[in-house]
């Protein structure tokens, strides 16, 4: 069905069909994070001690329960939430790794939600859920107590409630609301997702600009949500976010040593910032956000001998779908320009949105999980381009299925590598998987 001509230009671009209508696989969403989740759940105990930063991040939640002060450089809402873990389930392995593996595969499957409503392709959400699933990064941060995967999946939680507004107006109110907690979540669980946050406000200025003129800051017509004034849109998307986030410091507020003052929160960021620049001493595992594109550095986060066997977790990218996903973003970029295609066009902003913040960023020490989202928006170009290829039903189109079982038998290879898996006796069991001298 076609909309009206009469239809203001912001909500004919973002609301037009581009294809026939194809079913909402949210079934099929929810059976493959189910089946993500028992895959976390293996081993997630494992190993039974704490950890690369988990050192960091379970100290932290310990102190938090006893409202004592510790890592105040991060936000508290990923602190939080092993806190309440370890009060729920007691001290132990499975409680400090517990809200990052549930979130994981939440996130996972609103990764899958939010690609549908960008695309209405039941092929691509299904294929970009099982890229981003076998991608490596997901996988390893959703079985690791570290701040990553709440700050990712809140995220995405907000970017599938925000999308879903846009494609069906008339439940814009209370899905901009969700969209603007989960933003404030997801700034409260890592300032990395910040530049992100401003995306959905900035989409608004500009369509109610195109489509109302002068009128756009009253006009409920247009937009990308019609209804819903750019004055509404400010406050379900920068309101409420900045109020949650920083509700999320309540438990600093009671701190028995160096009590947050609840009316001074610029005199506490400016603290914090002072507190991350001064990370200066170089790392082993750093990197920077080139390296990152060509998935040349990795991080150990464990290779030892621990609970019977040699052990080992690496962090590192799939060697396939993340140097696939670069000429995917570039047809993202040519079929947004050519072929109207805005979800395409979405997949390269945020990529280049939330890569050029590190490259651009003055922070000092950088790390390749910063990639995480990122790498997110990539796959999901690749899943788009995918399905692309596949609907040509012409000699490239085996292309398709042939991508995906690559990207499988890539998780399969690694699996053990990236998963605390017993290994072969001794410590040179990891050779025969450093494909590159660069991910020793």
């Amino acid at each position: 069905m076609t909309l009206p001509p009469d239809r203001p230009l912001g909500y004919r671009l973002l609301m037009e069909p581009r294809h026939h209508a194809e079913p909402d696989p949210i079934a099929w969403c929810a059976a493959i994070a189910v089946l993500f989740l028992a895959l976390i759940w293996h081993r997630l105990g494992i190993p039974t001690k704490i950890y690369f930063d988990e050192v960091h991040y379970v100290a932290a939640a310990r102190k938090l329960i006893e409202l004592k002060s510790a890592n105040p450089e991060h936000p508290l809402v990923g602190k939080e939430l092993i806190a309440g873990a370890i009060m729920l389930l007691g001290d132990k392995p499975l409680a400090w790794r517990l809200p990052a593996a549930l979130l994981g595969a939440f996130g996972l499957f609103a990764y899958g939600r939010a690609l549908w409503w960008a695309s209405r392709r039941t092929a691509a959400t299904l294929v970009g859920m099982i890229l981003l699933a076998t991608g490596f990064a997901w996988y390893v941060q959703s079985r690791i107590a570290m701040l990553d995967m709440a700050m990712a999946a809140l995220f995405m939680t907000g970017l599938w409630m925000f999308l879903a507004a846009i494609a069906v107006p008339h439940q814009g109110r209370w899905r901009l609301a969700l969209a603007g907690l989960c933003f404030g979540l997801a700034l409260g669980a890592k300032w990395s997702v910040a530049p992100l946050l401003l995306l959905p406000g900035l989409l608004f200025l500009v369509l109610k600009l195109k489509d109302n003129g002068r009128r756009f800051l009253t006009a409920r017509a247009g937009g990308p949500v019609p209804g819903i004034s750019l004055i509404e849109a400010a406050l379900w998307l920068g309101v409420v976010p900045l109020a949650v986030y920083w509700a999320t410091f309540a438990p600093a507020f009671f701190y028995a040593d160096h009590p947050i003052d609840p009316w001074s929160p610029i005199a506490h960021h400016r603290y914090m910032l002072q507190l991350q620049d001064s990370v200066v001493r170089l790392h082993p595992y750093r990197s920077v956000w080139y390296q990152w594109v060509g998935n040349w550095r990795s991080i150990w986060y464990l290779y030892e001998n621990v609970d019977g066997a040699q052990r080992g977790v690496l962090l590192i990218g799939n060697p396939f779908t993340m140097l696939a996903g670069l000429p995917a973003l570039l047809w993202g970029l040519w079929a947004g320009f050519r072929r109207k295609r805005q979800d395409a066009t979405a997949c390269f902003v945020l990529y280049a949105v939330s890569l050029g913040f590190w490259a651009i960023s003055g922070k000092p020490i950088q790390f390749y999980y910063h990639y995480l989202l990122p790498a997110a928006f990539l796959l999901a170009a690749l899943a788009l381009a995918l399905d692309e290829l596949w609907r040509r039903a012409d000699r490239w189109r085996w292309v398709a299925p042939a991508a995906l079982a690559l990207s499988l038998g890539m998780f399969g290879w690694f699996y053990p590598i990236i998963s605390s898996a017993p290994l072969a006796a001794g410590r040179t069991a990891f050779v025969h998987w450093m494909w590159l001298d660069s991910w020793r």
